[in-house]
């Protein structure tokens, strides 16, 4: 049972790496441009730019035009999407474990009897 579109692969892809996750959460607030960003990471500028791109790409974030500055600015739509998504493999989950639980509390249940003192043979 497939319960993801294949674009979510990309998605998913590009929140696998934590320099991406850090850089979707910086710009939730959209105000530092690439070049800002890199500085908070020990890489090349380049290396932060190939990051925007991936995120770009999966629909993560877009570059937007404030003035002269291109800043980066997260998509909060895809992170929702991204959210009901994990929301709904948790009540899947959660799901599949009350029924399991419900399962072995009916096992034990039905198996369970008083244990008999067992006498003693003779010898």
């Amino acid at each position: 049972m497939q319960v993801a579109p294949p674009d979510f692969d990309r998605l998913f892809g590009a929140l696998a790496d934590m320099t991406r996750r850090d850089i979707v959460r910086r710009a939730i607030d959209g105000y530092e441009g690439v070049a800002e960003l890199a500085e908070h990471y020990p890489m090349s500028f380049a290396a932060v730019q190939k990051h925007v791109a991936i995120l770009e790409r999966a629909g993560l974030v877009t570059k937007v035009r404030v003035g002269r500055r291109k800043v980066v600015r997260t998509q909060l739509e895809s992170l929702l999407v991204a959210r009901r998504l994990l929301d709904q493999y948790e009540a899947q989950w959660r799901g599949r474990i009350d029924r399991m639980s419900a399962i072995v509390a009916e096992v034990m249940t039905e198996t369970h009897q008083p244990v008999q003192e067992q006498q003693e043979a003779p010898r």
